[in-house]
């Protein structure tokens, strides 16, 4: 028997309006007083912080991204001996490194670029003003399978003959920054 549908009315939890949700959206700001707010599976809509990274032009919608500081312990294992790869590797994963874990939709292969880019060349997060952004669809505890997917991907790009990736990630809690 499957359990009864249960229906979450969508409000601002400061102000009472109304959120003009789209299918597959998880996250918004109030139109009307500005909380940011989150799709909770378990506690329903809840307070959100947003933050809004400095410099963005006005009037142009941005893209958010789930910002989490992580360590990823890695063991590479390749065909050949060990090589200049294997060696910078292990130099850039020693580390800890910002993770831009894209929250808005896409192709997996377009995620992984974008969020891959931000990592390997981080930007500077200081606060801005808000700005419209596109549609937050990733929940937050899908973080870390696309932040593993990240690894994966940039590890994948070394020129070297790879049999076996292994890794441990460990993240902080996330933020969500609208770049």
């Amino acid at each position: 028997m499957t359990a009864p549908v249960m229906l979450i009315p969508l409000k601002c939890v400061r102000c009472g309006t109304p959120v003009p949700a789209r299918p597959g959206e998880v996250a918004w700001r109030c139109a009307q007083c500005g909380q940011g707010l989150l799709l909770d599976e378990v506690q329903g809509v809840r307070p959100l912080e947003i933050h809004f990274a400095a410099g963005v032009a006005p009037g142009v919608p941005r893209r958010p991204f789930w910002v989490a500081d992580g360590q990823a312990a890695l063991q590479r294992v390749t065909y050949s001996s060990f090589g200049k790869q294997t060696e910078a590797a292990q130099q850039f994963w020693s580390a800890p490194r910002r993770f831009f874990v894209p929250a808005f939709e896409g192709t997996l292969d377009a995620l992984l670029d974008v969020g891959a880019g931000l990592l390997q060349r981080p930007v500077a997060l200081q606060e801005g003003d808000p700005v419209e952004f596109a549609p937050v669809v990733l929940l937050p505890r899908d973080i870390a399978a696309l932040a593993e997917f990240i690894v994966v991907a940039i590890e994948a790009e070394r020129k070297d003959k790879i049999k076996q990736v292994d890794f441990a990630l460990q993240l902080s809690e996330a933020a969500l920054w609208i770049l």
